[in-house]
């Protein structure tokens, strides 16, 4: 039975008017429909709450529902409308009846104020309370961002106090991290103005998401395994060259005890009053692009369908959800469902921003190549496939025509979702699909490398097949980095690569399906804590720049104290 819409009806013009008008209902009720009781719950005001570890313990995480993964193509300035299609989803499989909880990432404060903006979807599709969400919701982010930063000042204290642990002050590879983007940060010396402030050396800062605490976070089962991993973090090396680490230093334990409350899944509601765990948020460009494995497994434990999502175009999150997140946390995929919009498309298609709204089935077609692309690389993992067209209110049935006609040919189907106008009742179709696919039983997943082939040869595996790249060109060191952390025992551990999310190349303006392109490999980290190794390729920054116009210009309080401007 379709549910009433949760607020008022009449002429809505933004996503924030929209969310603000939602009616939610109590977190407790929407707990209870999860099957979790007041003590399971620790309220974060009305409307927000964490599942305690207690509870998430008692639920289990053995995942007995089906796990829907919602990917784009690769995204532009026109907008794709990934986790809008997520919520939209999530909305709809309950609708037909499902028991349907949505798992997504949380905002990072780096593009609220930069220039992507919130991160809670649109339109009647939307996770609420927006506004809390794209700020500082639970505090999550400033937990990982301290204990992040904790483990610098021990590392820097224990030189000062005479390095027992004879650290290689040349050799540190922990930087400092923080939740916003400031160029200015990414490359400075510390310790200046004398001998009370320590020893000078060269370091610099991360954004937070691209932190290895925030990777482990969002890789650990419960507070045990957080400690293991945290104490496994290489944090440089010492004078002999061997790998010194947070447990060493006798950081891991404080560092779990900042973490302790961050690492709950937070539960949060829909437009629709249905429940949304979010938790974790990696990006896709530079870290991992996954929500943490706590919440989409205890999500599993109590739902029939989890719909989540993953960073920027299937290349990227995709790739990472399948090869990082899966393999470690034992997760099979039932379906994918591909995002894709007429006005991406045309941008992948030749066509400028400002042209969008005219009508182009040639521009169209020739933009479907990056989606058949994506369809070809998500194929390559064995997973049933289904494009969902994000509805735009100016896109032409000949356009609409272009993109089913090119679909038919890849043997998959599409499906024109209307949920940014419909809510739920705007994806019902989208979602008989998805149950369509899972039902047929179709899944055959598979990673896409072997743990047990090097290192050297995952990142190629990767550049190869799904960016199409003719060959990959290491930095000097490089090679003999990777080697020698396969000597220590790192070899097993799957790759992310860091690099532009707007092209299949490292060139963002190389739209569409380049191929036969050469990606250079920058430098490597081993996050020997969360379990993988990150190459950073091309110009890709791990702590990025405002723009010329940041939107933090644009945002503020209203004369109700409301905020405006961030959506």
């Amino acid at each position: 039975m379709a549910s009433p819409r949760p607020f008022d009806e009449g002429r809505m013009t933004s996503d924030i008017q929209i969310a603000r008008q939602a009616r939610k209902k109590p977190i407790l009720e929407v707990a209870e429909g999860l099957g979790l009781s007041g003590e399971d719950i620790l309220p974060y005001g009305h409307d927000k709450a964490k599942i305690s570890h207690a509870a998430v313990t008692r639920v289990g995480q053995q995942p007995s529902g089906h796990l829907i993964l919602v990917t784009a193509i690769s995204p532009t300035p026109a907008g794709e409308g990934k986790t809008t299609t997520t919520v939209g989803l999530g909305d709809a499989l309950n609708r037909i009846g499902k028991r349907a909880t949505i798992c997504i990432r949380e905002a990072s404060l780096g593009p609220n104020f930069g220039m992507k903006g919130g991160a809670a979807g649109g339109g009647r599709a939307q996770i609420v309370p927006m506004e809390e969400m794209n700020l500082h919701f639970t505090g999550d982010f400033h937990a990982i961002t301290s204990a992040h930063n904790l483990l610098a000042a021990m590392i820097d204290n224990h030189i000062y106090w005479g390095n027992q642990l004879g650290i290689d002050t040349r050799r540190i590879s922990w930087r400092r991290v923080m939740d916003m983007n400031d160029r200015a940060l990414r490359d400075m010396v510390v310790g200046l103005g004398g001998s009370t402030n320590g020893f000078p050396r060269q370091t610099g800062f991360d954004i937070t998401v691209a932190s290895e605490v925030m990777a482990i976070l969002c890789l650990s089962r419960d507070l045990g395994d957080l400690q293991d991993r945290l104490g496994r973090i290489v944090i440089g090396y010492d004078m002999e060259r061997r790998p010194v680490t947070a447990a060493d230093l006798q950081a891991d334990g404080a560092m779990t005890v900042l973490l302790k409350d961050a690492l709950q899944p937070n539960l949060v509601q829909t437009l629709e009053n249905n429940p949304a765990l979010v938790h974790g948020g990696p990006f896709a460009n530079i870290a991992h692009g996954c929500n943490s494995v706590i919440a989409t497994r205890t999500a599993l434990a109590m739902s029939d369908y989890v719909v989540t999502e993953a960073g920027f175009g299937a290349d990227l999150g995709a790739e990472k959800f399948l090869d990082i997140k899966c393999r470690l946390a034992g997760l099979t995929p039932s379906a994918v469902v591909l995002v894709a919009t007429i006005r991406a498309l045309k941008m992948n298609g030749g066509v400028a921003k400002a042209d969008l709204a005219q009508e182009d089935a040639a521009s169209v077609r020739r933009g479907c190549a990056n989606l058949g692309r994506h369809i070809e690389n998500l194929r390559a993992f064995g997973l049933p496939v289904v494009v969902a067209l994000n509805h735009f209110d100016a896109d032409q049935e000949s356009e609409l025509s272009e993109v089913s006609r090119f679909c038919a040919m890849q043997g998959v189907k599409m499906i024109v979702a209307r949920h940014w106008a419909e809510g739920g009742a705007g994806a019902t179709d989208l979602a008989r699909e998805v149950v369509n696919l899972v039902e047929r039983g179709e899944t055959g997943f598979q990673t896409l490398y072997g743990d047990e082939i090097p290192l050297w040869d995952k990142i190629e595996t990767i550049c190869r097949r799904i960016y199409r790249a003719s060959g990959v060109e290491p930095a000097p060191g490089v090679q003999a980095q990777l080697e020698a952390w396969e000597r220590a025992g790192h070899g097993h551990m799957p790759v992310c690569i860091a690099k532009t999310q707007y092209s299949f190349s490292t060139d963002p303006a190389r739209l569409g399906a380049p191929e036969d392109h050469v990606v250079p490999v920058r430098e490597v980290r081993l996050n020997a804590g969360a379990g993988f190794v990150v190459a950073i390729c091309g110009d890709i920054m791990t702590m990025p720049g405002l723009p010329r116009t940041p939107a933090a210009e644009n945002i503020g309080l209203d004369g109700k104290g409301q905020v405006e401007g961030l959506f």
